[in-house]
């Protein structure tokens, strides 16, 4: 399974320094080098982004790492995957499925890198079982501000940073290098749609769902009230048919329509990148006119990205509501609930905001020691991620954030938390109670004690 611009080092030694790595080894030093002679503030280039927040960043030093995208090998025996961090969840698929081999938790869309959803979070299908993307880390060599580089893992000395990274943003440093869980995998995936009219007994099977060790993915659509649909998916060796999903058909029109499905492993982890979910309907991407026009090749979740980019530059969308005389607020949010509230937060959704479809995804800590500071979930709970990407029109104007307000005070109310990827309007206070600004300025009063990554709040809040 090819990938475009992949590059495999081959097998390593789950022991390997560094230094056995002269490719890795010789990039980290320039950088390093070129972040000691810098002064000021620091962000780093990169060719993707994943980020919804609208933002002009105040003046700073850009450093490249779009070069760390080199996936170093796959430790079959260990079931790990070593790579350094710039490098695409497509390229880490394409390097470990031909070893019957998965990382643990892949994203949904192609361009997230794992470097990415360490320091802004990634969710899948799997997450019931391995917890989120920075839950399978095992040791990660992590940029400061200063020009060190350091090793942090669990144990050592730099454990502190290591739990610190997951939901930072790079306000904390960059990593550059990653050693993570790899799972077994097959060659397909057997899925299963099942629908239940009821939000309270669709989330208690849910929650069986999760406790089945049979089941290797369990995610579900909620499409309208009375409509909630769970799927659940199983590694097989064989299957009688395979579905495409990558051009002419749509996925997540498919679980309302049959109770079974098979896909390939390859085509089953990137079954919602084709159709970005299914904001590409936005986008008038699902008449299958356009899509012929457009091929099978611009139909993914990067090439969306860049349109959605060019709207928010020129205001495209806003110039037309304002021309039919209505207002719209973006509400692109993924939210985290504990299971026991979920049907009260999913009423909340459909009385107060009213998009379609919502996306639903377990998940619970993989391991129940630990604990990340600035994601505050109870490691001992199973929650539920919302997922949510559109936008509310109304009639009238509200004022800004409106919507987005109200989702964060309920999630707040019910005990859950939210990702900072997309638009946050919490006071300071607020966000430093959620997301532990105690443990937060230790970080960085240890590894950036000149600030020049950058404030947590002010990046995600303020939008610097």
């Amino acid at each position: 399974m090819a990938g475009a611009g992949l590059k495999f080092a081959g097998q390593f030694e789950p022991r390997a320094a560094p230094a056995t790595r002269p490719g890795f080894a010789s990039k980290k030093v320039d950088l390093a080098a070129r972040m000691q002679a810098t002064l000021g503030a620091v962000r780093i280039a990169k060719p993707t982004s994943n980020l919804f927040r609208d933002r002009e960043p105040p003046p700073a030093i850009k450093l490249d790492v779009s070069g760390f995208d080199e996936m170093l090998g796959v430790d079959r025996a260990a079931h790990m995957l070593d790579t350094e961090a710039m490098a695409s969840f497509e390229s880490l698929v394409d390097a470990t499925l031909p070893q019957d081999l998965l990382p643990a938790v892949v994203p949904q869309l192609k361009s997230i890198t794992i470097g990415g959803a360490i320091a802004g979070l990634g969710i899948e299908s799997s997450s019931f079982r391995y917890g989120l993307v920075h839950e399978t880390v095992e040791e990660m060599e992590v940029l400061l501000a200063s020009g060190e580089v350091v090793v942090c893992t669990a144990e050592n000395e730099h454990r502190e940073l290591f739990f610190g990274l997951p939901n930072s943003f790079g306000t904390l440093g960059y990593t550059l290098r990653v050693k993570a869980k790899a799972v077994a995998a097959k060659p397909f995936v057997a899925l299963r749609h099942v629908r239940f009219d009821d939000a309270k007994a669709y989330f208690r099977a849910l929650e069986r769902a999760c406790a089945d060790k049979g089941n290797d993915f369990v995610d579900g659509v909620v499409f309208e009230r009375g409509q909630h649909y769970l799927t659940l998916g199983r590694f097989v060796d064989e299957a009688p048919y395979t579905s495409d999903y990558t051009y002419m058909n749509v996925f997540y029109r498919s679980i309302a329509a049959r109770e079974e499905d098979y896909l390939s492993a390859h085509d089953y982890i990137w079954r919602w990148d084709t159709d970005w979910f299914w904001c590409s309907r936005v986008m008038g991407v699902q008449a299958p006119i356009v899509r012929r026009l457009l091929g099978r090749k611009r139909l993914n979740s990067s090439f969306y990205k860049k349109v959605a980019d060019l709207n928010n530059r020129w205001r495209l969308r806003q110039r037309f509501r304002r021309l039919l005389g209505t207002y719209q607020e973006t509400v692109i949010q993924d939210v985290d609930v504990p299971v026991e509230n979920a049907p009260v937060f999913l009423d909340f959704f459909q009385r107060e905001i009213g998009l379609t479809p919502v996306w639903i995804c377990p998940f619970r800590a993989f391991d129940r020691s630990r604990r990340f500071p600035l994601f505050p979930t109870d490691p001992g709970k199973l929650y539920i991620n919302f997922g949510f990407w559109d936008a509310v029109t109304t009639a009238k104007p509200h004022p800004q954030g409106h919507f987005n307000r109200l989702i964060e005070a309920k999630v707040v109310e019910l005990g859950g938390t939210k990702s900072l990827y997309s638009d946050s309007y919490f006071t300071e206070g607020e966000f430093w109670r959620l997301y532990d600004g105690e443990a937060y300025e230790r970080l960085k009063a240890k590894y950036d004690p000149k600030r020049r990554l950058g404030d947590l709040y002010r990046k995600c809040v303020l939008r610097e």
